[in-house]
């Protein structure tokens, strides 16, 4: 019996993580550049009195790779990626990775996103341009270009396969390795005047969401029930 608690148990922590993880995914549905995480779980087989039970343990931290929709803005500094990279801006000292191409000039000319952190070139350098010096363009390779004068270049980065990262604000990654430079330009372009949505179906999510909450509730009761059992038990032998 107690190892049915046990599996209960573990059960319901796995449930509880998966939780998290679905409401965060419904809190960002609007979040620009957003990706989606998913929980998955392992089956662990342990050996109790010469039993095989049966128990969950949290397995990987799944980023969706899926892109969200695209948003037109008109606005000449929102830009959107097409493929698989990254802009890297610098927020606190940090390299962060994000998609989210809301990006302004401030006050000392350098391009920032909403927040004020740097935006870099494919060099990791922050990127300066001068408002004054004509309108702004900016080409499907991120070239930036005033008055057909070229000022500079937003950079497309990308993940090495199989780093570690780490969630960084709303919809930023922090790898755990060195990010490099996108090289083979056909794998993305920059759109200049679009913005990612988030690529969350909150539908889904809230479906998801309802199902494991019920799950969980159930499982919770069931607890209860076998630990009142177990209770019962233990009071008969007390006798």
């Amino acid at each position: 019996m107690q190892d049915g608690l046990t599996v209960s148990l573990t059960g319901q922590v796995a449930m509880e993580e998966r939780l998290t993880s679905l409401a965060n995914n419904v809190a960002n549905s609007r979040t620009v550049g957003f990706r989606a995480t998913q929980i998955t779980f392992d089956e662990v087989l342990k050996s109790v009195d010469d039993q095989r039970i049966s128990m969950v343990s949290k397995g990987d931290e799944i980023i969706s790779d899926r892109a969200g929709g695209l948003e037109k803005t008109g606005n000449t500094l929102d830009l959107a990626i097409s493929g698989d990279a990254w802009f890297q801006v610098r927020s606190n000292g940090v390299n962060v990775m994000t998609r989210d191409g809301r990006f302004k000039v401030d006050d000392q000319g350098a391009l920032v996103t909403l927040g004020g952190d740097a935006v870099l070139d494919g060099g990791g350098a922050p990127i300066q341009i001068n408002i004054a010096a004509g309108e702004i363009d900016i080409a499907g390779d991120g070239v930036i270009s005033q008055n057909g004068n070229i000022v500079g270049g937003v950079g497309l980065f990308s993940f090495e396969p199989g780093i570690d990262f780490e969630r960084y604000g709303p919809s930023g990654f922090r790898a755990n390795a060195t990010t490099e430079p996108l090289v083979d330009q056909s794998k993305a372009g920059v759109m200049q005047g679009y913005v990612e949505q988030s690529n969350v179906n909150p539908i889904q999510e809230i479906t998801r969401l309802i199902t494991v909450q019920r799950s969980f509730e159930q499982s919770v009761a069931l607890s209860e029930q076998s630990d009142q059992s177990l209770q019962q038990l233990i009071r008969s032998f007390g006798r």
